[in-house]
Formats: structure tokens, sequence, C-alpha cells
């Protein structure tokens, strides 16, 4: 994720590796690269994409993009071009420069290269283009603003729900706790839903877990300002755990990071919420603090973005991950499920099934 960036009024949904070349103004152009599947020489047809400062090692977001890429080029047996940006500034050279690479699709990661997506596209009306977490509208009328553009959006409403059930489940001290970076729309996403997880569960069970960080009825929380993990993320994450917040569901990238030394340091038992990727698996050092993952299943659509663009089937219409079609979903309990009550699972099937059925409605700009 990056540190700066638009609100999108409808689009901007804010929310592993290779090696990646770092292309910025007057760098040299991207280079091809093997993504170990067999690449078929004689193919002309190159996917490409382009990571936010973040990088393709976050664990998270640009990972797992680059991941649906690496599916696609395996699946049609060519090579792919991964860009690397390190700042903003890197974002509008690095899809240039891929334009000029005759790429055959380019995947812009995050709504940070919204401006320079659009920009290029509308630049370039025969290069197929998808971005990931955004709907690429700046002008903010409600539409895409270039033709040859897919958005690939992901409601996680609905996982968060599930998620906030979970930890109102779990929680010992009966207050849970979330922040995050910075206030786009596909960071408070994350937050919404995970507060009318908490609340369906008070309401459900009786009790009354208290969630911090977090006011559905303000539609604002707390944010550190930034996507990077550090000061002020660990300070986030300690006021939390100070006021005994004892299930941390921290949403940027890495700034999970900051909150999993708080977490070591207090000597409390408190345990991690990842988003995006499942954090038990992409991050093994700090597997052991991971309840459970809000997950992005951003490899699946972005694999069908690249093989259609190489099928001449390239459809700019946005596409909507939820609980329906497994584009969004809640990780396994990993080493908690003895520790989460045992009918837990058998509720959080029922209440995916009663959103997916329209029974259970969970507030979300994207379900509009």
């Amino acid at each position: 994720m990056t540190n700066t960036s638009r609100k999108a009024v409808l689009g901007g949904l804010a929310l592993v590796g290779s090696s990646a070349l770092v292309l910025a103004g007057c760098a040299a152009p991207p280079e091809e690269t093997d993504g170990g599947g067999n690449a078929a020489a004689d193919s002309d047809f190159t996917p490409c994409i382009v990571s936010d400062f973040g990088g393709f090692d976050d664990k998270s977001f640009n990972q797992i993009s680059l991941q649906g890429v690496i599916d696609g080029a395996e699946e049609l047996g060519v090579d792919y071009t991964d860009v690397e940006s390190n700042t903003e500034a890197d974002y509008a050279p690095n899809l240039q420069n891929l334009v000029a690479e005759d790429c055959g699709v380019i995947v812009a990661v995050g709504f940070a290269l919204a401006a320079a997506t659009v920009e290029t596209a509308t630049a370039n009306p025969d290069v197929s283009f998808a971005i990931i977490d955004d709907t690429a509208d700046t002008d903010f009328d409600g539409e895409t603003d270039a033709p040859n553009i897919k958005p690939l959006l992901f409601d996680t409403a609905g996982a968060a729900f599930l998620a906030g059930y979970a930890a109102a489940s779990y929680t010992k001290t009966g207050v849970v706790g979330t922040y995050g970076g910075q206030p786009y729309p596909t960071v408070s996403i994350f937050m919404d839903g995970f507060a009318q997880g908490v609340e369906y569960h008070n309401e459900q069970k009786g009790t009354d877990v208290q969630l911090l960080g977090w006011n559905s009825e303000a539609e604002d929380g707390v944010f550190i300002g930034s996507f990077d993990a550090g000061t002020d993320s660990r300070n986030a994450a300690q006021n939390l755990i100070d006021q005994d917040v004892d299930v941390l569901l921290p949403v940027g990238g890495p700034i999970y990071q900051s909150a999993a030394e708080a977490i070591r340091d207090s000597g409390k038992d408190v345990v991690l919420i990842g988003t995006d990727a499942d954090l038990y698996e992409s991050d093994p050092a700090n597997a052991d603090l991971v309840l459970t993952s809000i997950l992005k299943n951003m490899a699946l659509p972005t694999s069908e973005v690249v093989v259609a663009a190489a099928n001449d089937e390239f459809d700019a219409s946005p596409y909507i991950g939820s609980l329906e079609d497994d584009g969004v979903g809640i990780a396994p309990f990993h080493d908690y499920e003895g520790e989460v009550a045992p009918e837990l699972q058998d509720e959080l099937d029922e209440i995916s099934a009663s959103i997916v059925a329209g029974d259970i409605v969970v507030e979300s700009y994207l379900a509009e």
C-alpha cells in the first residue's frame, strides 16, 4: 500500500515474490521475467504488473496481485514483467515504460495508481489495463474514466463481518480493537464490516463486547496517517492494548508488523487478525499471533484478466469479489482452532450463507 493517495467516492478500495525491476523517470525499460512456468519463446504476449511503493514483498496486497499475473502467465506459457515502484513519482513513468514494451495487459496494483493509470490508458486506448481495488473514477462521476480499464474490486465488508463476529466470540477481556493506515474506503470497509460483526455477536449472544478504533455512526476511527510499519503504527497498537484490547485488527499492509512488536513487548495475550492474505501462511514469524485473516482473493481475477486479454476476450466490466464467489473470505483459525468456541466455525458458515442469501445485510459502499 502507499501512504498518500486520493479518497474515492465510489472507487478506491484500499486494502507474494519474485525479483522486481525498479523503474522511474529515465530508468531503463523493464526486462521480462521468467515466472517459473514454461515460457513460450514464440509468444509476443506479455502480461505486466506495476506495484505501488509497498513493493511485491509486502506479504499482502502487492504480493497476491503479482501471484495472479504469475498464475496467468504460467497458464498461457509466457513470460511476465513485474515493475516495482519506490515512490508515487514512479507510477506514471513505470506505466508508460510498460506501454512502450508492448505489454499485452498492464495490471496496476492499488488505488494510489488510479490517476496515473487513467492518464496512461486514455493516451493508449488500444492497450488493456486492470486496476486492483479502485474503479479508476478520478472525476468522481460514478464511471470508470477509460473504457480500456477493468476495475478489480473486493467487497471485504462481508468477510470482515465474519472476523468481527469471531473476535467477539474469542475475546477474554470483552474489548477488541482496530486501526488503519489512512481513511480511504478500501481501509474503512474492513473496519466497518468488523464493527458490524461485533455488533451482530452482541445482538445474537447477549454479549457486550466493546470495539475501540472505529465508530460506525461517525464513519471514522483511528488512522495513523500512513501505510508504513513504524512508530506511529506501534503507538496506535500499544494504545489499544493498554485499553485491554486482546483482539487487534490493523488495516494497512505492513502496519501489522508494528502491532506484532507491540503485542510481544506487552507480554499480554493479544492476537492479530490479518488482512488481504492469510497472515499465518504469509508471515511465519508472526504466525503464533494470528487468530484468523480477512482474505481478498486478488490472484484469481487477476489471473483471469491476463488469460482473457491473451485470448482477445478482455472485458472492462468491473469485477466485484464477494463471499458468494469466494472473492473474499476468512482464513482458518490454525493454531487457535482448539481455543475458539467449538460451535464458532458452524456459526460462521451459517452467517456467511445468510449474508450471501441477503438475510443478513452487511452495509458496504460496494454492496450499493
